[in-house]
């Protein structure tokens, strides 16, 4: 009976939908509406949803991306949300900015499965992402990575490892480690230090960093980074453009591929994937927040 009902509710849909006169529903819309005053930075994928963190109050908001309506998720905590990553296990990491801390949220609910505490001073806790064995996180003020080492079954540590960073990386003022990802190879991280432009190999063990040279660069305003495959996608931010770059197996070297832009970039900050498309959320960082000022995230073609 269930089946007739859901079938006969279809068939009105199209009906609908497809009568003189009535308004086309875009599937997987190119633009997706966030809350006015929502300042998003961080965005996560898992399945056809979309999580988005707030900068301004850390609410996380969740949309479907086949229609691109959404629903606050997880209410303000009073610190940020920035970067964000979903595991295998349906947990969602959230790096907590000045706050100086970390939450596991569990994706069904939106339970707060745990909190961890970074730093209280110097601190913002940025980007985070995901290995098999772990979850890591930038600080853009001190240089350091934080470690979050799963136990068996992905158990969730009592607290964090730091990881404090030498060697090429050499900390400024303003904003330094900012996006993170894996090698093509796994077996070491790439980090992006935004007031430089520049990228970094870190090796996982010791923290120890060699410079990523890139030919045909240099880059600038580094932020989000994301790899698919050999190709790591990354935010120019305040010029409103993402680079493609070819890496070699190990992340030691690359080379630009090409870059891009869209008229409707405003500061992207980072970037997701989903089938063929980037998703990035404009942060609007050169544009004064309000209650009423309006967000988005755009979707491209992957470059």
């Amino acid at each position: 009976m269930t089946l007739v009902r859901n079938t006969l509710a279809c068939a009105i849909v199209l009906v609908v939908l497809n009568a003189p006169g009535a308004m086309a529903v875009e599937p997987y819309p190119t633009t997706i509406s966030l809350p006015d005053g929502f300042r998003p930075e961080g965005i996560a994928i898992s399945g056809e949803s979309a999580y988005f963190g707030s900068m301004g109050t850390g609410a996380i908001y969740r949309a479907d991306l086949a229609t691109g309506r959404g629903a606050q998720f997880v209410a303000g905590t009073g610190t940020a949300a920035v970067g964000l990553k979903v595991d295998g296990r349906g947990r969602l990491f959230v790096a907590g900015g000045a706050g100086g801390n970390a939450r596991v949220i569990d994706t069904r609910n939106g339970t707060t499965l745990a909190t961890f505490r970074f730093g209280t001073r110097s601190t913002f806790v940025n980007d985070v992402v995901l290995t098999p064995d772990a979850a890591w996180f930038t600080d853009s003020l001190t240089a350091v990575l934080y470690k979050l080492p799963f136990g068996p079954d992905g158990a969730l540590p009592a607290r964090a490892e730091v990881i404090r960073l030498s060697g090429d990386i050499v900390y400024q003022s303003g904003t330094n480690a900012n996006g993170i990802e894996t090698t093509p190879d796994g077996r070491a991280l790439i980090i992006a230090q935004h007031n430089t432009g520049k990228l970094f190999r870190v090796d996982p063990a010791t923290g120890a960093t060699r410079t990523l040279s890139v030919a045909g660069g240099p880059l600038v305003n580094t932020d989000g980074l994301l790899r698919d495959g050999t190709t790591l996608y990354v935010m120019e931010n305040r010029v409103n453009r993402v680079a493609a770059v070819g890496l070699d197996a190990t992340g030691a070297t690359g080379t630009l591929l090409r870059r891009v832009t869209d008229p409707r970039f405003d500061v992207p900050t980072t970037a997701a994937a989903f089938r063929d498309r980037l998703y990035l959320p404009n942060g609007r960082f050169t544009t004064t927040p309000t209650p009423d000022t309006t967000y988005t995230a755009v979707a491209i073609p992957k470059p």
